[in-house]
């Protein structure tokens, strides 16, 4: 079962590079909302295996000064978030602030409906 839909991409969006795409594509995920790192990456035009390029990718451009990248929002395809130590504090905090909540077990409670189609 496929979380969305799947749509052609425009031809203005073709033109531009797959990196482009996901870029643009992850700023625009809001407050609240999530998506998972594959529904991101097949609405950027990626194939099956470009799920794993998303966070490289979106690194990247961070460090090419583009700071507005919503990381906390993009999630795995079971609810469960990425963890790490150093981001730990700040990515709950930025949840609970978007009114995103978690359970025991580090999963998005009611993570369908939180879920943003792209």
């Amino acid at each position: 079962m496929a979380l969305f839909e799947e749509r052609p991409l425009t031809r203005r969006a073709a033109e531009k590079s797959f990196s482009d795409r996901l870029i643009a594509l992850s700023l625009k995920i809001p407050k609240g909302k999530v998506t998972t790192y594959g529904a991101l990456a097949k609405a950027a035009g990626g194939g099956a295996m470009a799920a794993r390029s998303v966070t490289g990718i979106l690194s990247k451009a961070w460090e090419a000064g583009e700071k507005k990248i919503p990381f906390h929002r993009i999630v795995y395809s079971d609810g469960h978030i990425w963890e790490h130590p150093e981001y730990e504090k700040k990515r709950r905090r930025l949840y609970k602030e978007e009114g995103i909540k978690l359970d025991e077990n580090n999963r998005i409670v009611d993570f369908q409906e939180k879920l943003y189609a792209l």
